[in-house]
């Protein structure tokens, strides 16, 4: 938190505005948020865990607004870690070609605010994070750092993002799903044991097997 000549300004209060603060307050959560906020607040750089749950990353959600405040929301998808941590306040991935709607590069020149939304199905977890986002189309050496390696897409351009806070919720209402490439692996673990059991157990069997007299 810092001072501000209004008095004590909390990271969380980008999420909890006035008008949000009067609807916890008429609906008793008020004083709870706000041990919250005095205790454990929101916090606004990323530290060892929020990096390993991006580095485990192969989508993401991105919230932008037009000037006009007209909200969109699109996917972004790669390699796992390709939403990269650059230090502790700053993300960036390189932005492929899609469907050249432009939407939110566009709303992002006109308003750079944008919000990130990170689902991790496998370990129950959703990280929600608050910045402002920079789109670079003039560094290659950038565009180039950021683009995975050995992926099949083109990049256009590259968008980094600053950190104002994050905050990562509660599991509960989070469907438990795994991802096909996980699954597969673990068939093929459990098809080994099977494999390797089946012949230990035939062995058994011929060891065990009376011998028929010649």
């Amino acid at each position: 938190m810092s001072e501000t000549a209004k008095g004590i300004v909390y990271a969380s209060d980008i999420a909890f505005s006035p008008q949000v603060k009067a609807e916890q307050e008429k609906r008793g959560s008020r004083a709870g948020y706000q041990r919250m906020a005095e205790s454990r607040d929101f916090d606004s750089s990323i530290t060892p865990d929020i990096a390993a749950i991006l580095a485990e990353a192969d989508s993401f959600f991105m919230a932008t607004a037009s000037a006009d405040g007209q909200p969109t929301i699109q996917h972004r998808g790669g390699p796992k870690g390709f939403l990269q941590v650059l230090d502790n306040k700053t993300l960036g991935f390189a932005d492929y070609s899609g469907n050249r709607q432009y939407i939110s590069v566009g709303n992002l020149a006109e308003n750079p605010k944008a919000h990130l939304f990170i689902m991790n199905y496998a370990r129950r977890k959703r990280l929600k994070i608050w910045c402002t986002a920079r789109v670079v189309e003039d560094d290659s050496a950038l565009i180039a750092r950021l683009m995975p390696k050995d992926y099949s897409a083109t990049p256009e351009r590259a968008i980094l993002f600053s950190i104002t806070a994050w905050d990562r919720n509660c599991p509960q209402h989070i469907p438990l799903k795994f991802d096909a490439a996980d699954v597969e692996r673990g068939i093929m673990d459990l098809q080994r044991q099977i494999a390797a059991l089946q012949e230990e157990n035939a062995e058994l069997r011929a060891f065990l097997e009376p011998r028929r007299p010649v």
